[in-house]
């Protein structure tokens, strides 16, 4: 009788076994979710987070070199290109204007001008902000340098070469459509002295400043990593982006 009890259990051990197996395999085999840019209705660029340990933002920012900030002398925005890169028959602005907004209105089935469209979900405020070109208007929403450039500039970008400055300065993973007003309120500031009113998207602000820093090999101030510190406490399992170059 004993004998046959065991024999019962492993069977159902095996049976067990074999259905997590198929289980974690199904979840394995699932396309990664889609970055939501600030809420789950707005429509985004195809980015992907990896939930991996290595991954983590706060394990990231611990590799990231702690320094202080260097002189902005030299410090021009011709440091980083000379205004937006072009890509294919469109301008970077309008490329991530296009690709953060919704509902979109291009000036001509040939000119990828955008003329008006929505950001559905402003990742600095939480609005939702209709553009609409012209001279009068346009500044509602700006296109954001997450890493602000005079900020890069002093901590670290100086070292590096035009031609990498230019690409960090039009690199889609830099690149944010945001709220005018609150854009124009960060100016060149660092995690240390501005954090995004909208505290839901603080910890994926705070993720994409250390991408940026760590994919250009820039450093961070003791006050700017001890505030990344503290938003990322909140969301420990807080990965960092990444962004396809589309």
């Amino acid at each position: 009788m004993k004998e046959r009890r065991r024999r019962v259990i492993a069977i159902v051990v095996l049976v067990v076994a074999g259905a997590v197996g198929t289980y974690v395999q199904a979840q394995l085999s699932k396309p990664p979710l889609p970055v939501i840019n600030g809420a789950p209705t707005a429509v985004v660029p195809p980015s992907v987070i990896s939930d991996t340990d290595s991954n983590l933002a706060g394990n990231i920012l611990e590799t990231i070199p702690v320094k202080g900030r260097a002189p902005k002398t030299g410090y021009k925005r011709t440091q980083f290109g000379n205004g937006w890169a072009e890509l294919g028959n469109c301008d970077m602005r309008n490329h991530i204007l296009a690709r953060d907004l919704t509902n979109v209105q291009f000036r001509s089935e040939t000119d990828c001008t955008v003329m008006s469209g929505t950001l559905q979900y402003d990742p600095y405020t939480g609005k939702t902000i209709n553009f609409v070109r012209g001279p009068d208007t346009s500044s509602a929403i700006q296109i954001e340098h997450v890493v602000a450039l005079s900020d890069a500039w002093q901590k670290g970008a100086q070292q590096l070469t035009k031609e990498v400055r230019t690409q960090m300065a039009n690199d889609p993973l830099e690149l944010l459509a945001v709220d005018g007003p609150a854009n124009n309120v960060k100016g060149d500031a660092d995690a240390a002295t501005w954090l995004p009113p909208n505290k839901d998207y603080r910890c994926r602000y705070i993720a994409r400043q250390i991408a940026v820093k760590k994919k250009y090999s820039l450093w961070v101030t003791i006050a700017e990593r001890d505030a990344m510190r503290r938003v990322l406490a909140t969301c420990p399992e807080q990965a960092l982006p990444i962004v396809e170059n589309q």
